[in-house]
Formats: structure tokens, C-alpha cells, sequence
């Protein structure tokens, strides 16, 4: 059955609006001759608004309810009918459906960048796109200035408009705004408020409510990518003389050419100098003069024994200890001594044989002249 029947010439008298297609933003109820009866039914839904146009002019907006239509409910449509003076014929008037509700996960980007003030950068060129939420908020407004006499508008009919007025915006609100490009990322939810708040007033003068603005990515120019990812990765190698000594030895361990070693030797060296020409201030450090004694080099480490007497181990004691362990008696050619390189324990005479030689004595002084 169709939304309005003429059959044996009586008019509907049930003027509704259901809807699943979820980007329809106006409706316009079909009716032949524009004629509507005189006490018919009209049901507003909840998120739904409903406008009388009478002559081109809006004439009531009525909210969620139902409603008969009659001279209390339509007090300016009854004034341009003359039914204060019983007018009861059906009378022409369209009727239109607004959908009040929220319109999400709209999109959002800039074609080209935008160029804005950086405290870092100086100046820079920002790409960045997301996506948006609306509703209606002023229906008088909306259909005055955005829909007209269209019977069916969907959002793709303003959708782009809305998207242009976004990024048209963004330019100003970038300026005001004195985040650095390198922590707008870590500042995406704060960011999307504020740009809410400075675009939004462009909005309402389309009857709409700009609910939200989500940023989803804001991207430098590659250039600058570039120099931060290179940036990132002197970071990311710490201390240059250990990370090169690193790198060579997994050269060497992945089977290295010659000249693979030779360029990571050179390397090393150079990050050797720069480690001495550079303080930990950044400046550069005192160099000593060329004919400068250098210091001497560190004394060489001794060699220690562990001692084993009886099946206990003691040390590790220097030669000159064992010595005097010697001279004690508590180190005898039957114990056993260990050091590092030895293949196990030896006895301490064929260890270190040099412990118990005995040097002969001197004979006595000759005797004195009286």
C-alpha cells in the first residue's frame, strides 16, 4: 500500500517516517496535491523532528510525539489557514523528517599540506586526516540553508562540503596552536579538542553540531622522516667505541672478509679520537702537547698459585709468599700447587723447582791481623 491513498477519495490520516538507511538526513512525506486532512495522525519518533513548509515558508517544527493536526497543535500553520474561523478542508502543506540522531565515523583529510610555525622545526608542512561526528542542531537553520526543497538528502550530498570546511579550518587552528610536531602524536585526543572547538562555529552556520573531530594521524613531510628516523638511530647505537667494537666482532664472527675487518678497524679508530676529542660537555677537550712524556704502562700482573697440603686448598699466593711458606715449612716438595695454565695439580718441586734449591753457604771470614 503506498504512503498516501486515494481510494474512494479519502486522504491518509497517519504521517510517519521509518528509516534503516543510516545516512539519510531529511525526508520528505510523499502525498498527492500536497493535500493533507484536517486531524490526521502524526507520529514523531524519538531522534526525529518534524517541519510543516507552507508556500515555500517553514511554518511549525514539532518534536518526538504524536499528534493530531489540528488549530492547537499547529498554532502558526492555523494563522496563514484562517482556521480560527473553522476552517476544516484538508489543507496543502509539506511535511518533512529531519534525523536528529548522531552521524559517525565520517572522513576527514588534507590533500596537500598544510605549512605551519614549529617551536623545533621552525616551519613545517603537516599532512593529517581522521574522521568526525555530526548531528542536526538548529532544523530551521539546516533546511534554510542546506537542504532546500530536496525531498531525499543524504549525507554524501554535504559530506565532502563539510570535509573541505575541516580542512580549511585546520590551517588557522594549526596556527594558533603551539604543540611541536614531534609530540602532537602523544597529544592526538587534547589535539582533536581543540580543532573541535575552533571549527565547530563554522558548523553551526549550517544548522549542524560538530559532536567530535578524532585525529587518527598527523605525518611529516619524508624528508624530515628520514632525519629523524636517522636521528633515532644514533640514539638507538649508545656509546659509538663499544657499538663498533660490537659490529666487529660480529663481523668476525659471521666470517668477515679482510676488508670488512679493515674498514670496521678504521671506523674504531675513528670513534676512538672522537671519544678523546669530545668532553662530556659536547666542547672539545684539552689536548696534550706533542712532546708530552707518556705514561708508563701498567706493571705486569703476577702469577698466583693455589697451594693443596693434605686435601685442602689455600691461595691463590704469589711466588714471593711461597717463599716464605718454604722457609716455614708449611710448603714442601710434596704438596701441589695449580695455576691458571696448568692441565692439573703437580707437585710443587717439579712446579717450581726453583723453591727448594739450596744455595751453599760462604766459608767463614779470614781471621783479623792483630
Amino acid at each position: 500500500m503506498g504512503l498516501f491513498d486515494w481510494i474512494t477519495g479519502q486522504f491518509i490520516d497517519v504521517i510517519a517516517w521509518t528509516d534503516d538507511s543510516h545516512d539519510t538526513m531529511v525526508w520528505r512525506f510523499p502525498r498527492e496535491g500536497n493535500e493533507i486532512k484536517y486531524g490526521a495522525k502524526l507520529i514523531v519518533r524519538e531522534g526525529q523532528t518534524a517541519v510543516f513548509v507552507n508556500e515555500g515558508e517553514i511554518a511549525d517544527i514539532l518534536g518526538p510525539g504524536t499528534y493530531e493536526l489540528e488549530t492547537g497543535n499547529l498554532p502558526v500553520l492555523t494563522t496563514m489557514q484562517h482556521w480560527d474561523h473553522g476552517f476544516k478542508s484538508p489543507f496543502k502543506a509539506e511535511v518533512y523528517f529531519l534525523n536528529m540522531t548522531r552521524f559517525t565515523d565520517l572522513k576527514w583529510g588534507t590533500r596537500n599540506p598544510i605549512t605551519v610555525r614549529d617551536p623545533e622545526f621552525a616551519m613545517v608542512r603537516l599532512r593529517a586526516f581522521g574522521s568526525y561526528e555530526i548531528r542536526i542542531e538548529d532544523p530551521r537553520t539546516f533546511m534554510q540553508e542546506v537542504v532546500g526543497t530536496d525531498g531525499h538528502f543524504t549525507l554524501d550530498e554535504i559530506q565532502s562540503q563539510l570535509a573541505n570546511l575541516i580542512v580549511s579550518k585546520l590551517a588557522v587552528v594549526l596556527g594558533q596552536d603551539r604543540t611541536p610536531a614531534l609530540d602532537l602524536a602523544a597529544n592526538y585526543e587534547a589535539f582533536g579538542r581543540f580543532i573541535t572547538e575552533g571549527i565547530a562555529p563554522a558548523f553551526r552556520e549550517y544548522g549542524l553540531k560538530l559532536e567530535r573531530i578524532l585525529v587518527e594521524n598527523i605525518s611529516l613531510p619524508e624528508a624530515v622522516e628520514k632525519a629523524i628516523d636517522a636521528r633515532g638511530s644514533r640514539a638507538a647505537a649508545g656509546n659509538l667505541d663499544e657499538h663498533l667494537k660490537y659490529r666487529s666482532a660480529e663481523a668476525l664472527d659471521k666470517g668477515g672478509s679482510l676488508s670488512d675487518m679493515a674498514g670496521m678497524g678504521v671506523g674504531f679508530a675513528m670513534a676512538q679520537e672522537m671519544a678523546r676529542g669530545f668532553g662530556p660537555s659536547g666542547q672539545n677537550a684539552p689536548v696534550a702537547p706533542s712532546d708530552a712524556t707518556p705514561p708508563p704502562p701498567p706493571p705486569p700482573q703476577q702469577k698466583l698459585y693455589y697451594v693443596s697440603t693434605n686435601g685442602d686448598s689455600e691461595g691463590p699466593y704469589p711466588l714471593e709468599q711461597l717463599r716464605q711458606m718454604v722457609g716455614q715449612g708449611r710448603l714442601t716438595p710434596g704438596s701441589y700447587l695449580w695455576s691458571e695454565g696448568f692441565d692439573g695439580w703437580k707437585a710443587a718441586k717439579a712446579a717450581l723447582p726453583q723453591l727448594f734449591e739450596t744455595t751453599t753457604p760462604p766459608p767463614p771470614p779470614p781471621p783479623q791481623n792483630s
